[in-house]
């Protein structure tokens, strides 16, 4: 069995072990995974109730990962997060005290709701795995990632994050209601007496040690040249786009490369493909642009934008 015959596997187990809680929401588990695996960061923009905090519980349970949440509100402070120095009066010493951050996975639910202050000090934890504190660095591992949650309707008492921290993200998955089928097994599960919060019935599929190994696959996964020309295509198609303020920089591109070859490993394949581009485009790219007024004003959304803007983009061959 090859190494990408592997990845498929996990997909397939990883897929098996959230199902026992969550319903439905593939796509976005799906998403969640390469962006784990891409070892980037995730933004989730849903109405409450569409299993968002659960479905990153389960996916840090079935990899064996460990889980902290925190609420993020108008008075959290920095220290809140990161943690602060605390004086010891036995020693005469200062200490760190760790803060939620040090995790592996961390779920910052709801984080428009915090000042630009907090926000901020997410920035260098998603960008250079570590934060500094007095003066001293600390690193958070390999592994670190941070799931974020917004509600797109409710924005009373909300702080837009500012483009530098978006563009941290290599993904926004939106998370959609489920569909009829999906809630009527939903409302079948609670009518049985099956607390689709338990997390705990979740199997580990595989270890650290084991998530460490199958990281650098993705770059033996084949991008011909005409393909890679395609991603550059794209992100710089927003940019001269009317349509569009401010369009795609060179980290989106970077970010869509490698979302794009991850998603060609998990479906067990060598090459990349330009749907492998297309199926991850919409996710990596919209939330990193700013629309014309003109655009907002006639209700388009940034999906409709990008597909009319790819549209122009001539796929290869």
């Amino acid at each position: 069995m090859d190494q990408f015959e592997t990845l498929g596997q996990l997909r397939e187990a990883m897929l098996k072990e959230v199902r026992k809680v969550v319903i439905g929401q593939e796509q976005a588990l799906e998403g969640m995974l390469i962006a784990l695996l891409a070892q980037g960061h995730v933004l989730l923009e849903g109405v409450p109730g569409t299993a968002k905090t659960l479905m990153v519980r389960a996916l840090a349970q079935s990899l064996g990962l460990t889980f902290k949440r925190v609420q993020f509100t108008p008075d959290l402070m920095p220290s809140d997060v990161i943690g602060t120095s605390v004086f010891d009066f036995k020693a005469g010493i200062f200490s760190f005290a760790k803060g939620p951050i040090f995790t592996e996975l961390l779920l910052a639910d709801e984080i428009n709701r915090a000042p630009a202050k907090t926000q901020s000090s997410l920035l260098e934890a998603m960008q250079e795995r570590q934060v500094s504190v007095d003066g001293k660095r600390h690193d958070l591992g390999q592994d670190f990632t941070v799931f974020a949650t917004q509600n797109p309707v409710e924005q009373e008492g909300t702080y837009p994050l500012p483009e530098a921290q978006l563009d941290r993200f290599l993904m926004k998955i939106r998370v959609g209601y489920p569909t009829l089928e999906e809630e009527d097994q939903i409302l079948a599960q609670v009518s049985h007496g099956v607390g689709t919060l338990d997390v705990t019935a979740i199997q580990p599929v595989i270890s650290r040690e084991q998530l460490a190994e199958i990281r650098p696959i993705a770059g033996n996964v084949v991008l011909d040249p005409k393909v890679r020309a395609y991603v550059r295509d794209l992100c710089r198609a927003t940019r001269t786009s009317p349509m569009i303020m401010l369009g795609a920089g060179p980290r989106a591109g970077v970010h869509l490369l490698v979302a794009s070859r991850w998603a060609a490993a998990l479906e067990g394949r060598a090459f990349v493909t330009p749907d492998d581009v297309k199926r991850v485009l919409h996710a990596v790219v919209c939330h990193r642009l700013v629309l014309s007024p003109e655009v907002e004003l006639d209700g388009m959304k940034a999906e409709e934008v990008v597909d009319r803007v790819a549209s122009t983009v001539e796929v290869p061959r």
